[in-house]
C-alpha cells in the first residue's frame, strides 16, 4: 500500500538525560560524612526516578519473522537520463530463509506521486535467474498480468512513434499479435516462452503476485507488502526447487522499478494514458531497477522418501510448526515423519479407533477422551490461536488510504459470520431491492453505527469487505470462535434474534440453526438468496460473493491478495459467466478468520478483540501466554481448555494450546519415534526463528511448565504406559495396560490463573462493553537465539508472567533496595551528629 504508515505507536518516546551535578561540600562536616549523605540522597533520588519511569511493554510489540531473521537489505537508486533516483532508498525486510510468505518493501527519498498524470510510483515483481551474480533478465520476471489497467502494467512496449531510445531498433523483440507493438516475452524455468503480451499461460491477473503500481506518498515514501512465492505456488519461477551443480538452492529475485515523471523518450508525462505509463520492462525504465537477491528454504520432501513412514495428523494450528520441524526430525533415525492436516475430530479418531494404517500421533486442541482401557498421553507442543485478519485499502480522490487498526467486538463478529449486512448477500445493493433476509440492515459494516463507534477514524459508508472469508474444515478452533460469541451477552442475544440497539437484526436464514445451543465446529453459510445477473439464467448467491477458503492458510492468502475469489460477473454481450475481477491493491479489502501463524506469515493486519474484561487485545507472545496461564483444565486433567470467558486482563481470548496425543497401545519402536517428535517440539522446536527446525513467527514459545509436562508425557509414551509401566514391545501385541485413560505428563497444568488490568481508553457503543487499550500492533511469537541469528527475548515463566512484568517486579525490588540503602547512608551521619551533640551537651553540663 502506498504511503508510509504513521501511527501514534510509531512516535519515539522522550527520554530525559540524567544530569550529573557537581558536588559542593557543606562547610564544617567531615568528608566521609558528606560522601555518605550524598550517596544516600543519590540513592533516594534514583529510587524516585525508578519509580516514575514506565515499564517497557514487554512482548506487546514483538519482532516479526523478518526482523528476527536479520536479513533486511537496503539499496539506493541512481540518476537516470531523465529522472534522478539517487536519493531513493528501498528496503526489503527479509531476504533469507524464505518460504511462501510476505515481505515488506518500503522506500524513502523519492518524489511525491500523482495519479493524474501517473508519476512517481513503484513497481514490484519476482524473478528467477541463471546467474546468481548478474541477477535476472527482464524475460525472467513475472510481470504484466493485471485487470486494473494500472500505469505501465503490461509487457507490451511503447509504439515506434514513442520509441524508447535504449531499445535500439527492437530487432531482438517479437511483435505483439494483438496490437503490432513489440513486447517482452516471459521465459519460465521450464516450458515454452510466451507468444504475446497477453499470453497468460503461466500467470493471470487473478493469481499473479506482481504489484504494478504503488504511488509515492506526499513525502516521496511508500510501502507495500509483497508476496514471495516458492515453486509450489509459482512453478514457472522455481524458487526453492532449483539447485546448482553443488546441490545448493539457487536464488530468486525481487525487482523494484522506480518510476519518475518522464516518458522513455524524455517527454514529460501529461496524463495516465500517455507513454509515461510505458511498461516497467521498457529498457530505459528497466535500467533503473533495484534488484534484491532472495534465498529460499529448500522446497520438496524434507525427509528421505526411502525410509519407512511415521505418520502424524491433526490441527491446522500446528501445520507451520510441524512443517518447519520435519527436516530436523528426519535428520537421523530409521523413519521419516509425515504430517497430514485434518480436523481435530478426525485426528482424535485415529487414536481412539485406530486402523492398521492410522497415524500414531494426533495434534489436537480438545483432548482425546478414550472410551476403552488404552491409555493416551497428551503433550503440549504449541501455543497458537485465531485472528481476525484483514486488508483494507481505499482511494479518496488522488489519495490512497490504508486501514491498519480495527476494533471488532463479539456482536460485530456475529453479524459478519451470519451474513447480516446487505452486501454480504447482494453486491451493488444501492438502488436495488434489499434481500428479505437482511431487509433494513446496514449495507456494509462501515455503515453500522456500532462499528463506527468502535472505529471512529473510518468514515461512515466507506468501501468495506463484502463478508467474512472462512475455511471449510470442521475444527476445534471453529468451536472456540462460536464459544467466544455465545459467552458474550450482546452477541448471544443477537444470535438468538434480538436486534442490536440500532435495530440491526440477524439474517433470518440463520434463525432456525440454533446458533447458541451448542458451539458449531464449522462456519455455516445459510443464506440461499439468489440474485439475477445481466446474463440470461445466470444468478449468484452469497457463496459466489465470498467463497469458502480451503483452510485458514488459504484464508490468509486470499486476504493478503485482496481477493477472495468472488465469481458472479457475467458478460452481457456473450452471455457467458465470468469470475470476478481482482481489484487494484489501492482499493482492495478483505477480512477473515485465520490462525496466528498464517496471519504473521502473510503480514496481515489483525483486529483487536475484547476479552472477558472488555479489554481490546491483539495476539502477541505476551497476550497469548497470559491467556494460557488463565486456562482451566478440560475434562481430562492436565489438558488445558480454551475458554474465552476466562481470558482477563491482557489475555488474548482466542488463544489455544495444541497437544500431541498418542496411545501407549503401540509397538515400542513407534512409541520411541513419536516420543522423539514430542521431545523435539518441546525442546529445540520452541526456539523462534525462520530457519528450518525453528518455531515460526505467530507461535508463542511454551512456558517451562508446559515443556516439562511434554517431556514427561514423552517419557510415559516411550515406557508404554501413562503410569510408567511396561507396554507392548517392538512388533509385539498391542494390548497395553489399563489404568488412567490419559496422562498429563506428571507436571500439573503448567501455571496458575491470574489477570492484570489495563486502563480504559475510551467509551464504546451501547451494550458493547468498555473499549480499552489495544494490545500489540501485530501478531507474532517472541524471539530467541537460533541458527538464523535472530535476537533473544526471555520466555515467560510457567505462570504466564511476561518479561515486562518480571522487569516491573525487579524494579520494585530494586526500589526497595535503593530506599533502604539511602536511608542507611543518611542514618549514619545523622546518628553520629546526634551523638556528637549529646557529647557536647554532656561536656557543657559537667
Amino acid at each position: 500500500m502506498s504511503g508510509a504508515r504513521k501511527t501514534h505507536d510509531d512516535e519515539p518516546q522522550e527520554r530525559r538525560p540524567l544530569v550529573r551535578h557537581p558536588r559542593v561540600a557543606a562547610p564544617g562536616r567531615p568528608a566521609s560524612a558528606r560522601r555518605r549523605v550524598v550517596a544516600g540522597l543519590g540513592a533516594l533520588t534514583a529510587a524516585l526516578v525508578l519509580a516514575v519511569l514506565p515499564v517497557p511493554p514487554g512482548g506487546d510489540t514483538p519482532a516479526s519473522a523478518a526482523e528476527q531473521n536479520g536479513s533486511a537489505v537496503t539499496k539506493t537508486g541512481r540518476k537516470g537520463p531523465y529522472d534522478d533516483f539517487s536519493t531513493l532508498k528501498v528496503t526489503v525486510s527479509q531476504t533469507k530463509d524464505l518460504r511462501g510468505q510476505a515481505v515488506k518493501v518500503s522506500w524513502t527519498g523519492g518524489t511525491p506521486g500523482t495519479t493524474e498524470p501517473a508519476r512517481d510510483f513503484m513497481q514490484l515483481m519476482q524473478c528467477w535467474g541463471d546467474d546468481p551474480d548478474a541477477g535476472p533478465s527482464r524475460e525472467q520476471c513475472e510481470f504484466g498480468a493485471t485487470s486494473s489497467a494500472s500505469p505501465g502494467s503490461t509487457r507490451a512496449l511503447a509504439p515506434a512513434s514513442d520509441a524508447d531510445p535504449a531499445e535500439g531498433d527492437y530487432a531482438d523483440l517479437p511483435d505483439e499479435p494483438l496490437g503490432g507493438n513489440k513486447f517482452v516475452p516471459f521465459r519460465p524455468v521450464s516450458g515454452a516462452t510466451t507468444t504475446g503480451a497477453f499470453d497468460y499461460t503461466y500467470f493471470t491477473d487473478g493469481d499473479t503476485n506482481n504489484i504494478p503500481w504503488v504511488a509515492n506518498d506526499s513525502e516521496g515514501s511508500g510501502e507495500a507488502i509483497f508476496e514471495v512465492r516458492t515453486s509450489v505456488e509459482s512453478p514457472h519461477l522455481g524458487c526453492g526447487a532449483r539447485r546448482n551443480a553443488e546441490g545448493a538452492v539457487q536464488p530468486c529475485w525481487l525487482v523494484a522499478v522506480p518510476r519518475g515523471d518522464h516518458n522513455p523518450d524524455g517527454r514529460l508525462a501529461e496524463s495516465s494514458s500517455s507513454p509515461a505509463a510505458a511498461s516497467a520492462l521498457s529498457q530505459s525504465i528497466w535500467d533503473q531497477r533495484l534488484t534484491f537477491r532472495l534465498d529460499f528454504l529448500p522446497v520438496g520432501d524434507n525427509c528421505d522418501p526411502d525410509k519407512p513412514e511415521r505418520r502424524t495428523i491433526g490441527s491446522e494450528l500446528v501445520t507451520d510448526a510441524m512443517t518447519s520441524w520435519q527436516s530436523a526430525l528426519c535428520a537421523d533415525g530409521a523413519h521419516r515423519f509425515t504430517f497430514t492436516q485434518a480436523g481435530e475430530e478426525t485426528a482424535r479418531s485415529a487414536i481412539t479407533e485406530p486402523k492398521e494404517t492410522s497415524p500414531g500421533l494426533a495434534f489436537t486442541v480438545d483432548p482425546v477422551e478414550s472410551a476403552d482401557a488404552a491409555s493416551v498421553v497428551h503433550a503440549p507442543v504449541a501455543i497458537s490461536g485465531l485472528t481476525i485478519g484483514f486488508l483494507w485499502n481505499y482511494e479518496q480522490g488522488e489519495t490512497s488510504h490504508h486501514v491498519s487498526r480495527l476494533r471488532i467486538n463479539q456482536r460485530l463478529l456475529a453479524k459478519l459470520m451470519t451474513e447480516s449486512y446487505v452486501e454480504n448477500v447482494r453486491m451493488g445493493a444501492l438502488g436495488q431491492p434489499e434481500p428479505e433476509t437482511v431487509a433494513g440492515n446496514p449495507i456494509r459494516i462501515a455503515s453500522d453505527p456500532e462499528f463506527l463507534l468502535l472505529n471512529p477514524e473510518i468514515a461512515a459508508g466507506r468501501e468495506a469487505p463484502n463478508g467474512m472469508v472462512v475455511g471449510l474444515e470442521n475444527s476445534d478452533t471453529a468451536r472456540m470462535m462460536w464459544r467466544y460469541l455465545i459467552q458474550n451477552d450482546d452477541a448471544r442475544s443477537f444470535l438468538e434474534g434480538e436486534p442490536d440497539p440500532w435495530g440491526m437484526h440477524l439474517n433470518t436464514s440463520y434463525k432456525e440453526l440454533g446458533l447458541t445451543a451448542d458451539p458449531f465446529d464449522y462456519y455455516p453459510k445459510s443464506d440461499t438468496t439468489s440474485t439475477a445477473t445481466q446474463c440470461e439464467n445466470i444468478e449468484y448467491g452469497s457463496q459466489n460473493l465470498v467463497p469458502y477458503a480451503n483452510d485458514m492458510h488459504s484464508t490468509a492468502l486470499k486476504i493478503r491478495r485482496g481477493y477472495s475469489g468472488l465469481a458472479y460477473i457475467c458478460n452481457a454481450t456473450t452471455q457467458f459467466a465470468l469470475s470476478g475481477t481482482r481489484p487494484k491493491l489501492n482499493s482492495a479489502h478483505e477480512i477473515g478468520i485465520a490462525d496466528t501463524a498464517s496471519a504473521d506469515r502473510y503480514l496481515l493486519d489483525v483486529a483487536a478483540l475484547p476479552n472477558a474484561d472488555g479489554t481490546f487485545v491483539k495476539p502477541t507472545t505476551a497476550t497469548m501466554l497470559k491467556a494460557v496461564a488463565q486456562m482451566p483444565d478440560s475434562a481430562v486433567p492436565g489438558v488445558k481448555t480454551t475458554d474465552p470467558a476466562k481470558a482477563r486482563g491482557s489475555a488474548y481470548p482466542l488463544t489455544s494450546v495444541v497437544y500431541a496425543a498418542a496411545s501407549v497401545d503401540q509397538a515400542a519402536d513407534a512409541r520411541a519415534d513419536y516420543a522423539k517428535v514430542i521431545r523435539y517440539a518441546a525442546g529445540d522446536g520452541q526456539r523462534p526463528g525462520t530457519a528450518a527446525g525453528e518455531l515460526p513467527s505467530g507461535y508463542a514459545p511454551l512456558p517451562q511448565a508446559l515443556r516439562t509436562q511434554a517431556l514427561a508425557a514423552a517419557t510415559a509414551l516411550e515406557k508404554g504406559a501413562a503410569d510408567g509401566g511396561e507396554g507392548p514391545q517392538d512388533g509385539g501385541p498391542a494390548g497395553g495396560p489399563g489404568g488412567s485413560a490419559t496422562s498429563s505428563g506428571g507436571s500439573g497444568t503448567g501455571g496458575g490463573t491470574g489477570s492484570s488490568s489495563t486502563g480504559t481508553a475510551e467509551g464504546a457503543a451501547p451494550a458493547t462493553g468498555s473499549a480499552q487499550a489495544d494490545g500489540a500492533a501485530a501478531s507474532g511469537a517472541g524471539a530467541g537465539t537460533g541458527s538464523s541469528g535472530q535476537t533473544t527475548t526471555t520466555t515467560a515463566a510457567a505462570t504466564g508472567t511476561t518479561p515486562s512484568e518480571l522487569l516491573g517486579a525487579v524494579r520494585w525490588v530494586l526500589l526497595g533496595v535503593l530506599v533502604l540503602g539511602g536511608a542507611a547512608s543518611l542514618s549514619g551521619p545523622v546518628l553520629l551528629r546526634l551523638s556528637a551533640r549529646r557529647g557536647d551537651a554532656g561536656a557543657a553540663g559537667s
